[in-house]
C-alpha cells in the first residue's frame, strides 16, 4: 500500500510536518532540547464535501496551508523566544497580520506590478498574446529575483537548512527507511512536491489562464489577476499532484526540472541536529495518525 504523502514546512529553528488530520511542530529551543507540539488540523472541506472536487481542492489546500503555516510559525517563534528568554512572545493575531501584509505585498509585486510593466510596452507591442507572455516573464523574473535576494540573508539560510532537512526526512520515509539521521542524510534536499516548485508552476500556469481573457482594459486586467488567482492555484495544485504520481516519466521530469533547480536556492544542506528536529516532527505525526513508532533520531 502506498504511503501517505506527508508534507511540511520549515519554521523558526524547526520543522512542521502535516498528515491527513494532524500536524506536528518540532523546534530546537536549546542545543540539547527539542520541543514537539502535536495539533489537530481542520480543513474547510470537512463540512463541505464539494470543496474536495478537482481545482477547488487546490484552492482549499492553499488556504489551509496559509492558516496552518501561521500557527506553526507563531508556535516556533514563541518557543525560541521563551527558550532564549530574550523578549515577549508573539500573539497569533500579530503573526496573522504579518502574513496578511506579506500576502498583499506578494500579490501586488508578483501579479499586479507585472501588469503595469507590460502595459508600459503596449505602444511598442500590440499583440495581446505577446503582451501576456511578457507579463508572465516579468512575473517569473521578479519571483526569481526575490528568491535569490532572500537566499543571501544569513537568518533565511538557516531556515532553508531546515527546509532541506524536511525534504530529506520525507524522502527517507517514502523510501521505506527507518527514520534515522544516518538514513535521512543520504537523500536529496530537493523534493518534487515542494512549495517552491508549486509557486513556480503558479507563475507559469498564470500565463495560460490569463491569455484566455483576450484583450481587456487595464482595470479588468488588474482585477482579473487577483480574482483568478485561486483558479490558477487550483490548476497548479492538480499538476503538482499528478506529476508526483508520475515522477518517473521522462516528460514529467523535464517539466519539473525548473522547479527542482529553483529549490537549490530555497534549500540548504542541513546538519545532523536539524535532521534530528525534522525526524521528531515527522515521527510524531506518523505516531498520532498511524500508531507506529518509526523514530530513531540517533
Amino acid at each position: 500500500m502506498a504511503r501517505f504523502p506527508y508534507g511540511g514546512q520549515a519554521v523558526i529553528e524547526g520543522v512542521m510536518m502535516r498528515g491527513r488530520n494532524n500536524m506536528a511542530i518540532a523546534v530546537r529551543i536549546r542545543p540539547e532540547e527539542i520541543v514537539v507540539e502535536e495539533q489537530r488540523v481542520h480543513s474547510l472541506n470537512e463540512k463541505l464535501p464539494f470543496l474536495k472536487w478537482p481545482i477547488l481542492r487546490g484552492t482549499v489546500a492553499l488556504i489551509d496551508s496559509l492558516i496552518i503555516g501561521v500557527k506553526a510559525l507563531t508556535y516556533s517563534a514563541n518557543q525560541v523566544v521563551e527558550g532564549e528568554g530574550t523578549g515577549e512572545t508573539i500573539s497569533p493575531m500579530e503573526m496573522t497580520m504579518s502574513v496578511i501584509t506579506a500576502l498583499v505585498l506578494g500579490i501586488g509585486i508578483f501579479f499586479l506590478l507585472p501588469v503595469g510593466m507590460a502595459i508600459l510596452l503596449e505602444r511598442y507591442i500590440s499583440n495581446h498574446n505577446l503582451q501576456n507572455l511578457l507579463e508572465g516573464l516579468f512575473r517569473i523574473g521578479l519571483f526569481l529575483a526575490y528568491v535569490w535576494g532572500i537566499s543571501r540573508l544569513q537568518d533565511i539560510q538557516r531556515v532553508f537548512q531546515y527546509h532541506g532537512a524536511e525534504h530529506k526526512v520525507i524522502h527517507a520515509y517514502e523510501n521505506g527507511e527507518e527514520l534515522t539521521v544516518e538514513n535521512a542524510r543520504k537523500y536529496s534536499a530537493l523534493h518534487p512536491r515542494c512549495g517552491t516548485s508549486f509557486l513556480l508552476v503558479v507563475m507559469v500556469i498564470s500565463i495560460l489562464v490569463f491569455s484566455v481573457l483576450g484583450k481587456t482594459d487595464i482595470w479588468t486586467r488588474l482585477i482579473s489577476r487577483v480574482v483568478l488567482l485561486p483558479l490558477v492555484a487550483g490548476f497548479a495544485y492538480e499538476y503538482i499532484k499528478f506529476s508526483a504520481k508520475c515522477s518517473d516519466n521522462l516528460i514529467i521530469r523535464i517539466l519539473n526540472a525548473p522547479g527542482m533547480w529553483l529549490q537549490k536556492m530555497t534549500t540548504r544542506e542541513p546538519d545532523d541536529s536539524q535532521l534530528e528536529v525534522a525526524i521528531c516532527a515527522l515521527a510524531k505525526v506518523i505516531e498520532v495518525e498511524e500508531g507506529t513508532g518509526v523514530i530513531n533520531a540517533s
